[in-house]
């Protein structure tokens, strides 16, 4: 083989190795993807892309905190029924943030999405 053939094939086996992962041509290892992020905690409602509170409704005790995690579509919230109970809406038109809330009395509190009509959830409060 030509010296110019192997620094052609050395050069493509190279290329090769880097684009694909793997082993690289001197044997060592290449970086694998990072693994995904953990899952939302327990408590968690995602305001989607997909326009959707997720979960639609949830469940929890009294005293604890819910984290509505806002993705790359903005949205807020705003409780159906406010009154002493209620913790704060979420105002504005947020993306990319999580916020949390604490329900300190038992009931359902509702809310919904302002910005996108038909976006609505439910706290529901033991």
């Amino acid at each position: 083989m030509s010296r110019l053939t192997r620094i052609i094939a050395t050069s493509f086996m190279a290329t090769l190795a880097a684009c694909s992962g793997g082993t690289s041509p001197d044997g060592s290892q290449t970086q694998s993807p990072p693994p995904p992020p953990p899952p939302p905690a327990g408590n968690t409602v995602a305001a989607t892309v997909g326009l959707a509170f997720t979960p639609n409704s949830l469940s929890i005790n009294s005293g604890e905190s819910v984290t509505f995690s806002f993705a790359g579509v903005a949205h807020n919230v705003t409780f159906d029924t406010p009154d002493a109970a209620t913790p704060a809406d979420i105002p504005g038109n947020n993306s990319n943030v999580s916020i949390q809330r604490t329900f300190s009395t038992a009931g359902t509190y509702r809310y919904h999405c302002t910005i996108h009509p038909g976006m609505a959830g439910s706290i529901v409060v033991h």
